[in-house]
């Protein structure tokens, strides 16, 4: 097979989530439907937690920072899907798609960073609760997200960098409705051992040591409230975490789901359905999942629509 150069501008070709032109109507339908849904709704908690004193916390903090980058993420691979459904191509070009692989491992690392963030404040809040204002104060938060963003934002650099030394067959097909970074490596025309050990490096620094701290945060939670005497401080501590504890779940399932089933299961094109989970279904429900749990969430979105009906 002939290899072009990849310091040269040539395109590849995602081939979705089918070939089959009578199901792009309805895929076009439904994922335009979720995302509006995941922009609308995340951008409602963005919006409730500014404008009520109320949310002024380090928790709805990381909240509305885990809503935009919730945004961010999605927008990262639906529109483009969509823009090739209506114009029924399948091209992205080369830059193009380096973009998407490179901000889709940003906003995939900060959703890591960022749920263990919320871990460790509610560790703080029940595990040690008089020290919390002074622990949790907002110059700490906001020093731990801006080192979230440029640690991750490095780390993905590094990788794009690696990535571009590779080369590529003219034509290559990815089976996949954006440029999913194992599956670029897989098309690769090259010898990809460095990148794959790289890629394992990241893996381990963004998604499992976040997952560890995870783990951690609430092993501790889970010991002070067995500590507890009083059935009712244990419900009330414990049912701040609930909403977190979904997402979590819900990100962490979801991920490793599509991990297990890449191993097991041989097609890709159902590899690429399954992924729809992580990278459209959970930024969708988060808000859901926050506003429909939280009685002070519910609350500040019941003032703001008040107000701006």
């Amino acid at each position: 097979m002939e290899v072009e150069n990849q310091t040269k501008v040539f395109e590849f070709f995602l081939l979705g989530l089918s070939e089959d032109s009578e199901h792009q109507p309805l895929f076009f339908g439904l994922f335009l439907s979720m995302y509006l849904v995941t922009v609308l709704g995340n951008l409602l908690i963005i919006l409730a937690v500014s404008f009520d004193p109320h949310l002024h916390t380090p928790m709805y903090f990381f909240l509305s920072n885990l809503s935009f980058v919730d945004i961010c993420f999605i927008t990262t691979t639906v529109p483009k899907m969509l823009v090739n459904i209506q114009t029924q191509s399948k091209v992205i070009s080369y830059i193009g798609c380096l973009t998407q692989v490179y901000f889709f491992m940003i906003f995939a690392g900060l959703d890591n960073s960022i749920l263990s963030l919320m871990a460790y404040d509610r560790f703080v809040a029940i595990c040690h609760p008089l020290h919390y204002t002074v622990i949790m104060n907002p110059q700490l938060c906001g020093f731990l997200v801006l080192m979230s963003w440029v640690i991750i934002f490095w780390a993905s650099l590094l990788h794009i960098l690696l990535i571009r030394q590779l080369k590529f067959c003219i034509g290559t097909e990815i089976p996949h409705f954006f440029c999913e970074l194992a599956q670029i490596i897989k098309s690769a025309c090259s010898d990809t051992l460095i990148i794959n050990i790289f890629l394992y490096v990241l893996t381990v620094l963004l998604a499992v040591f976040p997952l560890l701290g995870i783990l951690f945060s609430y092993s501790q939670i889970v010991s002070s409230l067995m500590s507890m005497s009083s059935a009712g401080g244990k419900y009330k501590a414990f049912s701040t975490c609930g909403s977190h504890l979904s997402v979590v779940s819900l990100f962490y399932g979801t991920s490793l789901g599509v991990g297990l089933s890449s191993t097991v299961i041989h097609s890709s094109q159902r590899v690429s359905i399954a992924s729809v989970m992580y990278t459209v279904v959970t930024p969708m429900l988060n808000p859901f999942i926050y506003s429909l749990r939280n009685k002070d969430m519910k609350g500040a979105l019941g003032r703001m629509l008040r107000r701006a009906a």
